[in-house]
């Protein structure tokens, strides 16, 4: 479902008219952003594989420091992969990259380890790869990546819109207060319920995601 269509499932179950756009009136804006948030909530519930993405670093001989371009600061990797090389990449903590990078003359070689460290000037995370590269490698990076908040009308909500709804219609319920029809309680409970049951199904096509592997 596209924004629009988003905001208007939830009016018709407020009983109250649909719009043309989500900024029509101040009542459907308001719903606009409760949609945003039951987004918000849903995609940090679990990892969606409809939020993944690969993003691929190109290194550099003698460059240590890359940004992952288009991710932002929230985000969870699933995998890294140095694919030049078939060596899985090791995520290693802050203090022990850094003392390789700064107690004694650091290694250049196939990288094998990364960590996080700051970000660039367009809010993306930057990372450190250790041995530091000496040539061309490609470092693949699978991750999971909430979709923007939703501001077009015509932008489609990637993770289960009935999910956002029945949020959203929740969240419209406590803000209005009781009027006779489904509490807000009630409807909550129902969105938890669903929320569980999407989480269980999804689990198990991707078990990967409930599992610990050791590298």
């Amino acid at each position: 479902m596209t924004y629009l269509e988003l905001v208007n499932d939830v009016l018709v179950r407020m009983r109250e008219t649909t719009v043309a756009t989500v900024s029509e009136t101040t009542y459907s804006a308001l719903i606009g952003k409760f949609v945003n948030d039951a987004k918000r909530q849903i995609e940090d519930a679990y990892t969606w594989n409809c939020l993944s993405q690969t993003v691929i670093i190109t290194t550099t001989g003698g460059t240590h420091s890359y940004a992952l371009t288009g991710v932002g600061q929230k985000f969870r990797v699933i995998d890294a992969l140095n694919t030049t090389s078939n060596v899985v990449m090791g995520d290693v903590p802050f203090t022990s990259m850094n003392r390789k990078l700064n107690f004694v003359t650091p290694v250049q070689g196939i990288p094998s380890e990364y960590c996080f460290n700051g970000v660039d000037s367009s809010g993306d995370t930057k990372l450190d790869l250790y041995p530091i590269p000496d040539g061309t490698y490609t470092i693949l990076f699978d991750v999971i990546v909430p979709q923007a908040a939703l501001t077009s009308d015509s932008t489609t909500v990637k993770v289960f819109d009935y999910l956002v709804t029945q949020s959203a219609y929740a969240r419209a319920l406590v803000e209005r207060g009781e009027d006779g029809g489904t509490n807000s309680s009630e409807a909550y409970a129902l969105y938890k319920a669903m929320l569980s049951d999407a989480i269980s199904t999804e689990s198990t096509r991707y078990p990967e995601e409930s599992m610990f592997e050791a590298v």
